[in-house]
């Protein structure tokens, strides 16, 4: 099985990603200051390591990227005598097993994808109703895998343990946020809970949300893994693992929209909630991100919600001391912004690839993973580590579906089209002029 495999491959890479901030977090800690071309080099260092590991993973490719294509004819008899009136062939070819078949749709996508299923049941392939470079149909007959005669029913220990881990180093930034270090002072426990509590349930709610959509779509999926870290912000998130593919762009879609939208059912209350025990910044004065200060202004959804929750108290300045509540929403918007983004195997990659098709999606996110890396390097730096770890894991391309020529219905499309609209009312700041019309401090003046 090479699924496995490339599981723990994605693992150490991941371990990887974050060593740099590990070490940049424990000298800061211990008052070393830490050279930006040492951090810098330290990055290139930890990439290369995860490309030579890269080399060694197994990695999924798309028809048309296979190496040394072997190319000839093939029988049309087959395909003619079974499916001919659902997929009229005009051309074919092999690729490393797979039969390529060129031609165009008799009926509906989702008509031929089923006809297609049935008609090749008890053969030796798996159908596969695909896209071309020019978004044109085309038909890919699979070798078929034999199911195992028995599925192993995973124990969830791992999931419980890597939750009660993260549920500790969450407690524990949460204390220290506060000032407080458990180590010493372990009976102050409760002062990380607030934070904890809250980032665990909306990170949980993200992880649940793309799991009973999978469910929904009868698609094998395990829970959610936590993944604890012990500094910072105590976790880089969690992540569930497909077993099966989409069958169409309905249940891609549905997968990539549900965890962001989830995981704000839960953000937003805590926002609303924590800001109104959070403090006012007075004037111009600022404080570090790693104090718990936030700029009211660095996201027009964040600013909407601090003037609802605040009212004309965020007249008095631009900044705001978060409460820990406020904080694990706040972060809860950034985890779902991050999410968002239409790049290879992030929801919103998913998303882009149900709403736009296969060649569109992967344009898009190679502008969209661009735009990441310039953000990174001339507007925040933490963003720099994201974008690094976003190319090395979540890559510029979504897995199709094995019906990858169905469409979204109105309502999908519509959904979409809100869930992008949130991503830009996270990410986009307050535009100058829009500081008085909504009754907050402007730091410009």
């Amino acid at each position: 099985m090479e699924q496995p495999r490339q599981f723990h491959h994605t693992l150490l890479m991941v371990l990887i990603c974050i060593l740099p901030l590990f070490l940049f977090f424990v000298l800061a800690l211990n008052g070393v200051e830490i050279s930006p071309l040492f951090l810098f080099l330290f990055v290139i260092i930890c990439c290369g390591v995860m490309f030579y590991f890269m080399q060694g993973a197994p990695i999924h490719q798309e028809v048309e990227e296979m190496e040394e294509a072997e190319e000839g004819s093939t029988s049309n008899t087959t395909f003619v005598g079974r499916a001919e009136d659902i997929f009229r062939s005009r051309s074919q070819h092999r690729i490393k097993g797979n039969v390529i078949i060129e031609g165009k749709l008799m009926v509906d996508p989702d008509t031929a994808y089923k006809g297609l299923r049935e008609r090749f049941e008890n053969t030796d392939n798996t159908p596969l109703l695909q896209e071309d470079d020019a978004g044109k149909p085309i038909v890919v007959l699979a070798p078929k895998v034999s199911p195992p005669t028995e599925e192993k029913v995973r124990s969830p220990w791992l999931n419980i343990v890597l939750f009660g881990l993260t549920l500790m180093t969450t407690t524990w930034a949460g204390a220290a946020h506060q000032g407080v270090i458990l180590w010493s002072q372990p009976e102050k426990f409760e002062v990380g809970l607030p934070y904890a509590l809250a980032l665990m349930l909306i990170l949980g709610a993200h992880e649940l949300g793309h799991y009973f959509a999978a469910r929904a779509h009868s698609m094998r999926v395990t829970l959610p893994y936590f993944i604890p870290v012990p500094f910072a912000l105590g976790t880089f998130g969690a992540f569930i693992q497909l077993k099966t593919p989409a069958e169409n762009r309905r249940a891609l879609f549905d997968v990539g929209i549900t965890g962001p939208l989830a995981g704000l059912v839960f953000a937003i209350p805590a926002l609303l909630i924590g800001l109104q025990s959070s403090t006012i910044v007075p004037g111009s004065d600022s404080v570090s991100m790693m104090q718990g200060g936030a700029s009211i202004g660095s996201s027009v959804l964040f600013a909407l919600i601090a003037k609802l929750s605040l009212g004309t108290a965020v007249a008095a300045g631009h900044q705001v001391i978060l409460h820990p509540l406020a904080f694990a929403g706040w972060l809860g918007l950034l985890v779902t912004a991050l999410n968002l983004l239409p790049i290879g195997q992030l929801d919103g990659g998913h998303i882009a690839h149900a709403l736009f098709g296969r060649k569109n999606s992967k344009t898009i996110g190679m502008v969209a993973l661009f735009s990441l890396f310039l953000l990174g390097l001339f507007v925040w730096s933490g963003l720099l580590t994201w974008a690094i770890i976003v190319f090395f894991i979540a890559g510029t391309k979504s897995a199709p579906a094995l019906n990858d020529v169905s469409k979204l219905d109105p309502n999908r499309v519509a959904i979409g089209a809100f869930a992008f609209i949130l991503l830009f009312l996270i990410l986009i700041p307050v535009p100058h002029s829009f500081y008085q019309s909504l009754g907050i401090h402007c730091p410009y003046v």
